[in-house]
């Protein structure tokens, strides 16, 4: 990220830990009837009646998850909170409340951690989730989030990867393969960058694929409108390692197999002109690019009239026994097994 040099900076140690936390938060206002005590007491205090309370968290390496030299700081703020929220409502849950920990080098002045908040805020005030906690401390490490998100749900309303049917049909939400893509433009822009910093980047072509990668949405709009439709996902999990990760996942826990279709797989024009550009086939970046926060689900076939036609819905495949396996049916008609070669944090 590039700093400029005549920015006033605030070092964090002249505010110290719960200085700095009431600085944070003071502009946080509670929106949540089951918030009883947001921030500023030993422990945030949450009621839920009659429902079943939904507990996320994720942690964000810097280095790791994200690069600051593209990614400005209130977008990962935002980022932080949408990867936690989309697993709430993987659960076709709601999401009500966050709690934020941090650690940060000394590198950070206040107003880098503003940002970073600005973020957070947003997040909060446009998904009507309270900030109820958290913690902050040092690293020598650069900079780590780690957020957890509460939610609720009715007990006969959650939803889990492990109860999917043969015969069911395989149902996404959105398009796939564009956040991978826009890492890649972004990653490009970088080291042209670093070989001529005078350079300034032109993304005009790469504006969709951009903003999935740096500022994403959960799909809190699909938990209400499957509610709508009178419609109960059979299993249900957010595509967050790429398409073929989670089908595994579901097809493992479900002890199922399923035939996905290469050809209705969804795709955004800028997906296939981009992936053509980089010479990358489209349905491998689809499979295992990653970060799209999409939801993915199984149906009942007795509900495939209630979501036929939808725009934000569409059916790519239906679960088959575990022993004809995960396969992918290509446009040619061929069955290829289904792999798994999505993010994984643990590899280096």
């Amino acid at each position: 990220m590039i700093e400029d040099k005549n920015q006033s900076r605030t070092s964090l140690s002249e505010l110290g830990e719960f200085g700095l936390i009431k600085h944070l938060t003071q502009n946080f206002k509670v929106q949540q009837a089951t918030t009883v005590k947001g921030v500023g007491d030993d422990a945030a205090v949450v009621e839920v009646k009659d429902k079943q309370v939904l507990v996320t968290t994720d942690l964000l390496v810097e280095g790791v998850h994200f690069d600051l030299s593209y990614m400005p700081l209130k977008h990962l703020g935002y980022k932080a909170v949408m990867v936690n929220l989309s697993d709430v409502y993987a659960m076709n849950g709601n999401a009500s409340q966050i709690t934020v920990s941090i650690a940060v080098s000394n590198r950070f002045p206040l107003e880098a951690i503003e940002e970073l908040y600005e973020g957070i805020y947003l997040a909060c005030k446009t998904y009507n989730v309270d900030l109820v906690g958290g913690d902050t401390t040092s690293s020598t490490k650069g900079l780590l989030i780690s957020i957890t998100a509460i939610g609720e749900a009715k007990e006969e309303n959650i939803v889990y990867r492990n109860t999917a049917k043969p015969n069911d049909l395989l149902v996404v939400t959105g398009d796939l393969g564009a956040a991978y893509l826009g890492l890649q433009v972004l990653e490009r822009e970088k080291q042209v960058f670093e070989v001529n910093p005078n350079s300034q980047p032109d993304l005009t072509d790469y504006s969709y694929l951009v903003e999935r990668q740096l500022k994403p949405e959960a799909r809190k709009d699909i938990v209400k409108l499957l509610h709508d439709l009178k419609v109960k996902p059979t299993s249900m999990i957010d595509i967050s390692d790429g398409l073929s990760s989670e089908i595994l996942h579901i097809c493992d826990q479900s002890k199922v197999g399923c035939n996905l279709y290469e050809e209705k797989i969804p795709l955004d024009p800028q997906v296939i002109s981009t992936c053509e550009e980089f010479d990358l086939n489209s349905t491998t970046i689809a499979l295992s690019g990653g970060e799209d926060y999409e939801l993915l689900f199984t149906i009942s076939q007795d509900d495939f009239s209630k979501i036929k036609g939808n725009p934000h819905l569409t059916v790519i495949g239906h679960i088959i026994d575990e022993s004809q396996g995960a396969n992918l049916i290509t446009r040619a008609g061929q069955q290829v097994k289904l792999t798994a070669q999505g993010w994984n944090g643990l590899k280096s």
